[in-house]
């Protein structure tokens, strides 16, 4: 409208000055118009001769919990700095004490991101942000920004439940861990995933910003603004009373935080009515992993040992249980359950736990006869894998009886096989597992195998280095994407063979008497799930065994990541739900309308089994793939922490990680003139604006003299 109006009324001025010389008046007005279009169309070209963006970052963004928030932030209007390059401990001195150009923006080598060099940065006013740069290879002393007793206090060790193994006091489980992940930092961080725009930005402080001779380099001067304001502060108190005030009296609410949520994916060896109760006599194995993983940047959970090695042995076991030809008549049931959001307080396992609890899931916490989680696995000493129990509650009789006979069952599996299970010990407490959380509901037998006895052997726990090459996965060089999907690693070998194990455990402890030489887990399937959930996404299997209307989440990103997040399902989720359902899953002769809508087939048994039209491979002769129906078990459940279902934000019985909303998160490099220059050009900007001014009113109020309309000489008055 001001536009419009502005337009109307300089048309109307000049057209009333100049009302005599059309000419003229037709000139500026084309004028005007041309100094418009030249301005619209030349300003973002103006913009990429300044700033140079880089466009391959993660941010280090704001998470809350009920009495902290953790991670970082730049002021509203982004922080700016001049860039200074530290690859070594010397460098910081220019930074913390020398530079006479302060505040700067650090480019930090991946080997100095470490806790006594961000504390150092934390506490002075001369750094307003940080870019680091991935390491390669990986630290070879490890990194770990976790918390050295992951999840504390949200386990079943308390005060009241085996105090002696509470806050990990009789063993640290993650030693290497630095708890930086924790802090809070007022100022943005961001990773530099490409190193090519890392060298851009070395390249831009070589020519600028390096002292020549000794002297202080002279502006301008390479620098760095990095966007990441966040909107929640203080607390997930705080943030979700806000936001619910919002909600409450505001037409257009503006949430400033959201809880951290999923689903978990589940199914059932024997199918069970997914709305209904499972009969109070019948039992129930549940076998366990987790599926989310975190580091210290926003989306960048890699995961590779810390939770992929154990989802991927879990999904090659329940194929392999399948191949089983009795599994229908088996006296016991058993649960394959996948949990989201773990790695922040138990989100998913705590959830089902709730539910069972208030009767709002299949199973109630009675039908479970016992529990096998699947931890840590792929960093095996001499192919030995721990088997850790609750020393607390083994000491009631009759569990301590299912768990010795849960123990040998399992010790029995691994004769024959290239994996040697071993007992951690009766008085070690269990590592931070899923298990917990049901132990805190009641005294349930079970076991959690990892591949470490005390400490994790995992040196890279909850970081941007837990990759493929953590967990020893190597190719040949020159492979295709196809060739590498299909090429068995020796880390696929290794995770199968602990898969069959755990398959032929499961299958006695389940009531199975037949020989169990029929169930054995294939490399070939470990192999891709690894390909897939590690190196890429978008691959050729992967693509066959989604829906097509969820096909966008393979080309989202390369390489994938297993952070939670909080819009749901992640594409790990929908991908362990179609990869679980292609595994254990059958392929029945429906048409896609049948398919899309079972209830109208009498015999599809909705009740019992999910159906999905999936994209299936392409036709040999054609671009066109050939569809088809899978029949499965598999289902998901929320993963959403009780507190936000009871508004319990503050509560200290569930997980309360919210993470913050934000407005953008970019970055960019740009040279930056001296405070002196900049002070003199604004000063002649405004001298030049007020001369302006003045003259334009000198202009106007002279005008019926400058602008008088000379007399008609044939004029004649009378």
């Amino acid at each position: 409208a001001g536009r419009a109006w502005g337009s109307r009324g300089m048309e109307a001025a000049v057209g009333t000055c100049w009302a005599p010389l059309p000419a003229w008046r037709g000139l500026l007005r084309g004028l005007l118009l041309a100094v418009l279009a030249a301005g619209c169309c030349r300003g973002n070209s103006v913009e990429r001769k300044i700033y140079i963006p880089l466009n391959k970052t993660a941010p280090c963004v704001r998470l809350l919990n009920a009495t902290h928030q953790i991670g970082c932030q730049s002021s509203i209007s982004g922080d700016t700095g001049v860039i200074h390059v530290v690859e070594k401990e010397e460098d910081l001195k220019w930074v913390l004490a020398d530079g006479p150009h302060p505040p700067y923006m650090i480019l930090l080598d991946g080997n100095l991101f470490n806790r006594r060099v961000m504390l150092q940065l934390k506490g002075t006013s001369r750094v307003s942000g940080l870019a680091v740069a991935v390491a390669k290879p990986s630290p070879p002393q490890g990194f770990s920004p976790g918390l050295k007793c992951p999840n504390d206090g949200f386990g079943v060790y308390s005060k009241d439940y085996g105090p002696q193994f509470a806050h990990c006091n009789k063993t640290v489980w993650n030693p290497a861990g630095s708890g930086l992940s924790y802090e809070d930092f007022d100022f943005p961080i961001f990773l530099l995933e490409d190193a090519n725009e890392t060298q851009v930005i070395k390249q831009c402080y070589q020519d600028h910003n390096v002292p020549r001779e000794g002297s202080v380099p002279e502006y301008p001067l390479c620098a760095m603004q990095l966007f990441s304001h966040m909107h929640a502060v203080t607390s997930t108190v705080t943030c979700m009373r806000r936001s619910s005030l919002q909600s409450t009296f505001s037409i257009n609410p503006e949430i400033v935080c959201d809880p951290l949520l999923d689903y978990n994916v589940w199914s059932t060896l024997q199918p069970i009515n997914s709305s209904g109760k499972v009969d109070p006599e019948k039992e129930v194995i549940i076998v366990a992993t987790r599926i989310d993983s975190h580091s210290f940047f926003w989306n960048i959970a890699p995961g590779a040992e810390s939770a992929v090695s154990s989802f991927v042995t879990h999904l090659a076991a329940a194929e392999a249980i399948h191949k089983a030809s009795d599994i229908h008549s088996l006296q016991r049931n058993i649960m394959f359950t996948f949990f989201q959001g773990e790695t922040f307080d138990y989100i998913g396992s705590s959830r089902m736990v709730y539910d069972m609890e208030k009767d709002k899931f299949p199973l109630r916490l009675d039908n479970i006869h016992s529990f096998v989680e699947l931890n840590q696995v792929a960093l095996r000493n001499d192919s030995v894998l721990w088997m850790h129990t609750d020393p607390v509650s083994r000491m009631n009789e009759s569990v301590e009886v299912q768990v010795r006979n849960l123990l040998d069952i399992l010790s029995n599996s691994s004769v024959g096989a290239n994996v040697t299970l071993q007992e951690a010990g009766y008085s070690q407490p269990l590592p931070p597992s899923s298990f917990q959380r049901f132990l805190r509901a009641r005294h349930i037998p079970g076991v959690v195998l990892t591949d470490h006895k005390t400490a994790f052997q995992n040196r890279y726990y909850q970081s941007m280095y837990d990759t493929p090459e953590n967990i020893r996965m190597q190719y040949p060089e020159g492979l295709s994407p196809e060739e590498m999907l299909e090429y068995v690693t020796d880390t696929a070998k290794s995770l199968a063979e602990v898969a069959t194990v755990v398959a032929r455990a499961l299958y006695r402890l389940a009531g199975g008497a037949n020989n169990t030489s029929a169930v054995q887990a294939d490399p070939k399937t470990v192999s891709r799930m690894l390909y897939g959930f590690l190196i890429k996404m978008n691959n050729s299997w992967f693509q066959s065994i989604i829906k097509p209307d969820i096909k966008g989440i393979l080309g989202k990103s390369d390489v994938p990541q297993h952070y939670v997040a909080v819009s749901s399902p992640v594409n790990t989720t929908y991908l362990v739900q179609y990869v679980l359902a292609n595994l254990t899953g059958t392929v029945v002769n429906l048409t896609k309308e049948e398919c899309l809508n079972p209830e109208k087939t009498p015999s599809s048994e909705k009740e019992m089994y999910e159906y999905a039209w999936v994209q299936g491979s392409l036709d040999p002769n054609s671009t066109s793939r050939v569809p088809y129906c899978v029949r499965s078990t598999v289902h998901l459940s929320k993963a959403l922490s009780p507190a936000f279902e009871l508004r319990q934000w503050g509560s200290t019985e569930y997980s309360t990680w919210t993470e913050s909303r934000w407005k953008e998160i970019r970055a960019r490099i740009f040279l930056v003139a001296s405070k002196e220059l900049e002070i003199i050009t604004l000063v002649v900007g405004i001298a030049i604006l007020i001369f302006s001014l003045l003259a334009t009113y000198f202009i106007n109020a002279k005008a019926d003299v400058l602008f008088s309309i000379p007399r008609d000489p044939g004029a004649v008055a009378y």
